[in-house]
């Protein structure tokens, strides 16, 4: 059984900056791929960025590409994003999810595990 442990969330001026923290147990992240979704209040659940096994391959949704960056390692079976340029509209509860199948999947049904979600609140 996989479990996956999100931290470093908070609340964050615009424009600043947050690092979130994904631990695993249970799996060798180097076997799966990885991704990060995030849920605002009366919103559907939306993919923010995805990483292959390797960490070689990433894919970032529109809204946070330039901005945000999904890194991985494997020797320590943690996924991280780190969050700069922070707007607003980025406040949301962030979920880490795990696919056991697929290189970069975008989309929400195709990851098999999930976690708990951490906070992200930006406002001045």
């Amino acid at each position: 059984q996989v479990q996956l442990v999100e931290s470093g969330g908070g609340l964050v001026r615009p424009g600043g900056s947050l690092r979130l923290s994904c631990a695993a147990s249970g799996r060798t992240l180097s076997s799966t791929a990885m991704g990060w979704f995030r849920q605002a209040p009366g919103s559907e659940r939306e993919f923010v960025a995805a990483i292959s096994r390797t960490g070689f391959s990433t894919f970032y949704a529109d809204s946070v590409k330039g901005r945000f960056t999904i890194s991985k390692d494997n020797a320590k079976n943690t996924v991280s994003l780190q969050m700069n340029s922070l707007k607003p509209e980025d406040t949301a509860v962030y979920y880490c999810a795990a696919a056991d199948r697929g290189l970069i999947p975008t989309i929400d049904s195709r990851y098999d595990y999930w976690g708990q979600g951490t906070q992200v609140t930006v406002s001045s």
